[in-house]
């Protein structure tokens, strides 16, 4: 709903143009930890990938390796929601970071005395896949702690920014560089920036001890006994509709889309003839896109509504991953990529700050990683599908699987829309 001008005018009048409220340092020191963090993320999962393909070129065991970095999320997403309500979050962080870490040192071990395999490389990242679990997991817990609600969406902008631009923009092209002078160098300034990212966790200003209560109505929101969170976490998000279609729709675009993205390593170096050396480059582009879409997020949030962003940007995003399969070439592959990112991005950040807003904070921890597990649980599933259609060629799984995410999103586009309601309620 537009505002009238004279309204624009009297507020203008009324008083001057305030400069941006800052996040405060808690929140500050958790995105410079995010940064190093999302660096050596960019340098792990592009140079993960490139030695994938020098091991192997089945589309299936290469699909193996994105499903093992996702399977976490099925196992594990759920008690780790109940211990992140219960202990330390930052300690929790820092200790995500400590695994990460000796993970990568031990990758970047066997790859330098040439030993690596590919049990090896599926080892090393179901860990870090798990560890990352506990990470993000703590991470978005603790988001609604230090900010106030006003400044979610732009809290949440920033920390895409930073993820973006240092993972994506910075490390993913770095890694391709350092991959091909040495295999082992983007794993060794991985584990580096890791380290770094521990330390600083350990930094942040705040109570974190505790998030668990009691609320008004009585609910149980302590349980005395672990597996009770987790039965909690479950209950809410099953008898919460609204949030449980949700977190429904998310899965299925999610499930369909890894099937796009398991094989993309093979799609560019096999389909596109993309050297390793350029590799990481190839996605500077959607990086650039990713940048764009979470500095206009919130933008477009306010100019549009929310939801309606939302609902639009999911049918995009999966248009553009149809598109993908059409592409003749590196270059028409990474400007379709520019939409996929700005859309998803749109939908991400969003997404999250609608999370933030209508679950409680005492409860997130178990009610984010319930939900986790069956928006990143199905994840697995979608990239061995990718595999074995890929099989059929290397573009069917854009054809196929895309074209499924895109008939969902048609689907739950007045749902989605529908959402305002709850918002703002």
């Amino acid at each position: 709903m537009s505002v009238p001008c004279s309204t624009k005018v009297e507020a203008l009048m009324s008083k001057p143009k305030a400069k941006a409220e800052s996040l405060g340092p808690a929140f500050n020191r958790l995105w410079s930890a995010s940064l190093a963090s999302n660096l050596a993320d960019g340098l792990f999962k592009t140079s993960a990938l490139l030695l994938a393909a020098t091991l192997t070129k089945d589309p299936v065991v290469i699909s193996i390796l994105a499903a093992v970095v996702m399977l976490p999320w099925l196992l594990f997403a759920i008690p780790i929601g109940g211990i992140v309500d219960r202990i330390d979050r930052r300690l929790l962080l820092a200790t995500a970071n400590a695994v990460r870490f000796l993970m990568a040192a031990f990758l970047a071990v066997t790859v330098a005395l040439d030993i690596v395999t590919i049990p090896i490389l599926y080892f090393v990242a179901f860990v870090i896949g798990a560890a990352e679990v506990l990470y993000d997991t703590t991470a978005q817990s603790m988001i609604p702690q230090i900010l106030k609600t006003k400044h979610l969406e732009r809290g949440n902008a920033r920390l895409e920014i930073g993820a973006v631009t240092v993972g994506e923009f910075v490390g993913t092209p770095l890694s391709g560089i350092l991959f091909t002078a040495a295999i082992a160098l983007p794993f060794v300034l991985g584990s580096a920036g890791i380290l770094v990212a521990a330390v600083l966790v350990l930094m942040i200003p705040g109570n974190f001890k505790k998030a668990i209560a009691t609320d008004e109505n009585n609910v149980p929101t302590e349980p005395t006994k672990f597996w009770a969170d987790i039965r909690f976490g479950i209950k809410y998000l099953y008898e919460d509709k609204t949030l449980l279609k949700l977190v429904i729709l998310t899965a299925s675009v999610g499930m369909f889309s890894a099937a796009t993205s398991s094989t993309v390593v093979l799609f560019l170096t096999e389909e596109l003839s993309v050297e390793p050396i350029w590799f990481g480059f190839v996605f500077i582009v959607p990086a650039v896109g990713a940048i764009l879409g979470s500095i206009t997020a919130p933008k477009v949030s306010t100019r549009f509504g929310r939801t309606t962003v939302m609902a639009y940007s999911m049918i995009a995003f999966c248009l553009a991953a149809v598109a993908t399969g059409f592409s003749p070439n590196v270059l028409v592959f990474a400007l379709v990529g520019l939409l996929m990112s700005i859309t998803v991005t749109w939908w991400n950040v969003l997404l999250m700050s609608t999370y933030h807003q209508i679950i409680p904070n005492e409860l997130f921890g178990r009610i984010h990683g319930t939900r986790r597990t069956l928006v990143w649980g199905l994840m697995p599933i979608g990239s061995l599908l990718g595999g074995f259609i890929a099989q059929f060629g290397l573009r069917m799984p854009y054809f196929i699987a895309g074209g499924v995410a895109l008939l969902i999103a048609f689907v739950g586009f007045r749902f989605t829309v529908g959402l305002k309601r709850l918002i703002e309620a």
